[in-house]
């Protein structure tokens, strides 16, 4: 069942859910779309929980989600996914920015259809 948000936009979350279906069929064609993970630092949780996953190196702004392939001078590609009309946080930026600035590829997408046209072009870096 999709999830959706009050306005009747799809949420972050289904956005994700339907890159990673697309990911399980396109890994025949790309292999490496295997590696492809999401980075689980966003949701609602109680301070006790919070901060125990804080020791334990979860990171506020970390993008969502990170495929370990390296391509062209690239070392891997890391994207921040947002629902339609979303903002990237001041934390998420620096990651983002810094992330870039050691050599990774970063983007922000706001639905499914453009994380898959980023994904599928840096597949095609050499």
């Amino acid at each position: 069942m999709k999830r959706y948000k009050s306005s009747g936009e799809p949420t972050e979350a289904t956005e994700q859910i339907e890159l990673f279906r697309w990911a399980e069929m396109a890994k025949q064609k790309h292999p490496d779309l295997e590696l492809m993970y999401h980075i689980p630092n966003g949701g609602s949780r109680n301070k006790k929980e919070a901060h125990n996953l804080s020791l334990q190196g979860v990171k506020s702004g970390v993008p969502d989600i990170c495929l370990p392939a390296a391509r062209g001078s690239f070392h891997g590609l890391y994207i921040e996914m947002k629902s339609d009309g979303g903002k990237v946080s001041d934390n998420q930026d620096k990651w983002l920015t810094a992330l870039c600035e050691n050599g990774y590829y970063t983007t922000v997408s706001y639905n499914c259809g453009q994380a898959i046209g980023v994904i599928s072009n840096y597949l095609k870096l050499r």
